[in-house]
């Protein structure tokens, strides 16, 4: 059976417009009494009007359609509606119907999808997202070092360890040469311990003077790579990797014949952040992902292990939260599909064995793994895998956030909450070694609990005015938690509302704008600067309508998250207060690798230099013309 759905847009009736969809019937079949299920970033919401079909109902980005009463599909013929009311104007051609299908006497069809239609003329074809680019010196570096004066020539055969080098440094420079083989499976090996032909001599010296991060390698008939800490020697032995693949890979790239590369990080804190909840990435995959950051000279790994659509945690004292809450289907209704998914069953989650491994594998190559659960909103799956967490007298769909799940949140008048939460933070903190533990904060309706009895009387006894403040009391048991277990509490920057939680050993990340960051350091704040506008790898890479990704914070070019200075406009009384910047990789979009690759890259590449190279050594037309060497998921 072949079935076919078209999408339009049309501006009008503003602010939103009217969205269109036409279902086709290419088979040889009537179709009767059936129903057509779509999954779409644009939503319609509660007050909306629907012409041509019933709209059954909506869970987030969940919405089902039937024909109305007593029409059929006839082979070959067509049905069109219209809704207006959307949740907003679409931005780009991935804004309407991601999948589809038909249901028709509990058998599901599947239905071919199209890209959402402008109705206002035809769309210009995007600009190249790179300039071509010109080297200013001929070495493969990303992120290019602070301070660099070489002379180039051509590359060795491979290097090899000096006479008397010690088993630590053979373990770390082999190491290297392990990463670079698995990212890219296809090239030369780069080192080796014993000399060949055409190969150069690496030795390996400690300066205790330099940073901690830092490296200096000196050049001429052989190489001294000299550091403090095996870190620095880690990013020293990065560094020659990358220049010896790129001259393997490219001519126009080569090698240092002589000269000196001194070096050292711009800013601590370099991370980068994964949803796996929105799209579960395979452990492998997971690995890989940590490797290229580690080829990128990244140095933490943000794990976001849960949100609304997946719970990918193993937790032993709770396995419903991975039988029931790490898997969305058309048969499921506390966990419909999402955006991408067909109506089988899809999901998965990384067994406490899998975590641990992950730890393990980027603590080998030195990055610090930390994960994050979701509290107190973006907890639909929660709810779902574990009602008795649910107010039994709480108005059911009484609050939606954002993104449209009703009643999502962990509810504090529930004490269960807190031992589930507790038994919860005791094993992830016994497979996460990290002092820091994120516990998101974000996106909390602004009528949350107000319907739920129990809530309203924690309220009254706490003298807690309003969801903010509630919010801010359960987040500080939370905080107090933390704390009786060594750890940071890290959050988004929402974890400030309602009076926030201590600012003493708390670590808030400034999503929403870049101000925002300015403001928690003013309260006292750690602050880590991810803003949507420049840090956030799912937004479009351009303005027109046939780029991929989201687009609340407008387009994100490669240019402008290259040139974005996170500092900003950040007072120097309260710079202590900028630990660093980080990359986040949220997964509404991404449904395929290919979809990860194109809106990822190179835009990771731009994080990974602005967090590593002082402003004053960047520039934009170099990194054009090495990034395209970066290695892809």
């Amino acid at each position: 059976m072949t079935l076919f759905l078209e999408n339009a847009w049309a501006p009008e009736p503003a602010p939103a417009g009217t969205w269109t969809l036409t279902l086709t019937n290419l088979s040889d079949q009537v179709l009767r009494d059936f129903t057509l299920s779509v999954t779409t970033i644009t939503r319609i919401m509660p007050e909306h009007e629907v012409t041509g079909a019933r709209f059954l109902r909506r869970t987030a980005n969940y919405h089902e359609f039937a024909p109305l009463e007593g029409v059929s599909l006839a082979s070959g013929a067509s049905w069109t509606f219209h809704a207006e009311g959307l949740f907003r104007s679409p931005f780009h051609r991935n804004d309407a119907a991601k999948t589809a299908w038909v249901t028709v006497a509990g058998t599901r069809l599947p239905v071919q999808v199209g890209d959402l239609i402008q109705s206002s003329g035809a769309p210009v074809l995007p600009p190249p997202r790179l300039p071509e680019g010109r080297l200013t010196l001929p070495f493969a570096l990303l992120p290019w070092p602070n301070a660099i004066e070489a002379t180039p020539g051509p590359a060795p055969v491979i290097l090899h360890a000096a006479p008397g080098t010690g088993r630590d440094d053979l373990r770390l420079m082999l190491s290297v040469d392990a990463l670079h083989a698995r990212l890219f499976p296809a090239a030369r090996r780069l080192f080796q311990i014993s000399p060949a032909p055409g190969a150069r001599a690496l030795a390996f010296a400690v300066d205790a003077a330099l940073p901690p991060e830092g490296y200096r390698l000196d050049f001429g008939d052989s190489i001294t790579l000299t550091a403090s800490t095996e870190a620095g020697r880690r990013f020293g032995l990065l560094s020659l990797a990358q220049m010896l693949h790129g001259a393997f890979a490219d001519q126009k790239f080569l090698f240092p014949a002589s000269g000196r590369i001194e070096d050292a990080p711009r800013y601590g804190w370099r991370g980068c952040h994964l949803d796996v909840s929105r799209h579960f990435w395979s452990f492998a995959e997971v690995k890989r992902v940590v490797d290229i950051l580690a080829w990128h000279k990244l140095n933490l790994f943000h794990w976001h292990l849960t949100d609304d659509e997946g719970w990918r945690a193993e937790i032993k004292a709770y396995p419903e939260l991975t039988d029931t809450g790490a898997h969305r289907s058309a048969e499921t209704d506390a966990m419909l599909p999402q955006l991408g998914d067909g109506p089988e069953r899809v999901g998965g989650f990384y067994t406490q064995d899998q975590m641990r491994a992950v730890v393990a594998h980027a603590a080998a190559l030195g990055i610090e793994v930390m994960p994050e659960i979701e509290t107190p909103g973006h907890a639909a799956c929660v709810v779902a895998a574990l009602p008795f967490l649910v107010d039994p007298d709480e108005v059911p769909n009484s609050y939606y956030p954002v993104q449209g799940y009703p009643n999502n949140s962990w509810n504090p008048g529930i004490p269960e909450t807190f031992t589930v939460l507790e038994a919860i933070i005791d094993e992830l903190c016994a497979i996460f070694p990290s002092r820091h533990f994120h516990i998101g904060g974000d996106e909390v309706a602004k009528n949350a609990w107000l319907q739920s009895p129990r809530a309203r009387v924690l309220m009254q006894r706490e003298g807690l005015a309003g969801t903010f403040e509630l919010q801010s009391w359960f987040l500080k048991r939370i905080k107090d938690m933390l704390t009786a277990r060594g750890k940071v509490l890290v959050g988004w920057n929402e974890v400030a509302h309602g009076g926030g939680v201590p600012p003493e050993d708390t670590l808030l990340m400034a999503w929403e704008n870049p101000q925002v960051g300015i403001e928690l350091a003013g309260q006292g704040y750690d602050v880590v600067m991810t803003p949507g506008q420049a840090y956030y790898l799912d937004m479009v890479q351009g303005p027109d309508w046939l780029e991929n990704g989201a687009g609340w914070a407008g387009p994100v070019p490669p240019e402008k998250t290259y040139a974005y200075e996170a500092e900003g406009d950040f007072p120097q009384r309260l710079r202590r207060h900028m630990r660093g910047i980080q990359a986040c990789i949220w997964c509404e979009h991404f449904t395929t690798t290919g979809w990860f690759n194109d809106l990822v890259f190179p835009r990771l590449s731009a994080v990974a230099e602005a967090g590593w190279t002082e402003r004053a050594n960047k520039d934009w037309l170099r990194f054009a013309a090495q990034v395209r060497l970066h290695p892809v998921l």
